[in-house]
């Protein structure tokens, strides 16, 4: 290695039993100057903690105290992949497809690959340096070359596992599109996935992703994206937490023109907690993000939401931006916590934010208990139809499996 263990551990500002076992797992890759870098940024945080403000509802250094193997296997319940090719990652076997769509290329490298905006993903930063093994994969390369009227579908899991790292980056050339949907089952005590998504100029993607993970489980979904002239992203995401999950998403407009919309439902119950982390950057003029997430946590359940949209003052300008946050408090004992956040120094601009919180309409739910429907259901309709809206633009193939898994969720605890 390029550093010693020992030089490695004094990176650390504290480490602690996970961090050590990170460090050692580290010491066994193949020797790497961007491995190298990718684990130096996370070093600087360590597992991100409450004392980090970024990560003051979501602390995975006082949740995960030991790399441990999961007590269940990964949810079975992957979105449905119909005939489309499906690419599996479960620990350190990538399972691809041997018939790909027109216009898609896999590509392999055993060795890591530069990460930018590593600083600001700890997480992120933690999955580039150890995905891989010793002559094994460590970045699938998604090369998009030409508009593709099939969707790929991911799915990442995990059978009774410690750990489950991986790192995907996704390249959409000029004028290509892709449909990605994604199924991330748990199935490790500790999971992080990364993926890195370049747009070049009037790309489109759409992008649909599951998270579902156990109680004894930490899951971390993290997405770099960065949108080049004219290209449009959409994002749908559908999570029920684990013991402890985030789904971050780091954004950059870096061409005028460019659209994203960033969408999002989370459905807690007890013992489970879902965070929705996303940061905008408006780097280029007249780009345009639209933001809905919603949410509904039940008693003992936690739910998180922070956004944040920064316009920069001059090339900034003519940015177009609104994030809006909603949720649900079932039941006593539910939490949320939310900070929708607007940092911007252009002066012309139509940018705009909203955040709520609280129980369900009594008025809604009387009117249906009027007309013979038992509470519990009414219950369940009512919250099925609130967060309805943020999976509107989920793939049309897997649509309706979203809005199942939200009904089997709130038939299951209505009861």
């Amino acid at each position: 290695m390029t550093l010693s263990i020992d030089a490695l551990k004094q990176k650390f500002r504290d480490p602690g039993p996970v961090e050590l076992e990170l460090i050692a797992r580290y010491a066994m890759l193949p020797e790497s100057g961007q491995r190298e870098r990718a684990f130096s940024a996370f070093a600087e945080t360590g597992l991100p903690h409450r004392r980090l403000e970024a990560w003051k509802w979501t602390d995975f250094k006082q949740v995960v105290r030991a790399v441990e193997a999961s007590a269940n296997p990964s949810q079975s319940s992957a979105l449905p992949s119909g005939d489309h090719p499906v690419i599996e990652i479960a620990g350190t076997q990538v399972r691809v497809p041997e018939n790909l769509p027109a216009g898609i290329k896999l590509h392999t490298r055993e060795e890591a690959q530069a990460l930018g905006d590593a600083e600001h993903v700890p997480l992120g930063a933690m999955t580039a340096a150890l995905a891989g093994r010793v002559g094994g994969l460590a970045t699938l390369i998604i090369e998009v070359t030409d508009p593709t009227e099939s969707p790929l579908h991911l799915v990442t899991r995990g059978d009774r596992d410690e750990t489950n790292f991986a790192r995907v980056v996704v390249i959409v050339r000029p004028g290509a599109s892709l449909d990605l949907i994604e199924s991330h089952l748990g199935g490790a005590g500790f999971s992080s996935f990364l993926i890195e998504i370049g747009m070049q100029e009037g790309g489109q993607m759409r992008r649909t992703l599951l998270q579902q993970g156990g109680r004894d489980e930490a899951q971390a979904v993290t997405a770099i994206v960065n949108l080049g002239e004219a290209s449009e992203y959409t994002q749908t995401a559908l999570a029920f937490g684990a013991q402890i999950s985030r789904i971050e998403t780091r954004l950059t407009h870096r061409n005028s023109g460019s659209h994203a919309t960033l969408n999002a439902a989370y459905l807690c119950a007890e013992g489970y907690h879902a965070d929705f982390t996303s940061h905008v950057r408006h780097g280029a003029p007249s780009s345009v993000t639209r933001q809905v997430t919603k949410g509904a946590v039940l008693d003992g359940g936690t739910g998180v939401f922070q956004g944040k949209f920064f316009v920069p003052r001059t090339v900034g300008q003519y940015t177009d931006a609104d994030m809006q946050h909603q949720a649900l408090l079932l039941e006593d004992g539910a939490v949320v916590f939310a900070k929708p956040e607007l940092e911007i120094y252009a002066d012309d601009v139509e940018c705009a934010h909203g955040n709520t919180s609280g129980a369900l309409d009594q008025n809604q739910l009387f009117y249906m208990r009027q007309r013979g429907i038992p509470e519990a259901e009414a219950r369940a309709l009512l919250t099925e139809a609130f967060i309805a809206e943020a999976l509107e633009d989920a793939n049309d193939g897997v649509h309706e499996a979203l809005l199942d898994s939200a009904r089997a969720f709130l038939s299951e605890r209505f009861k």
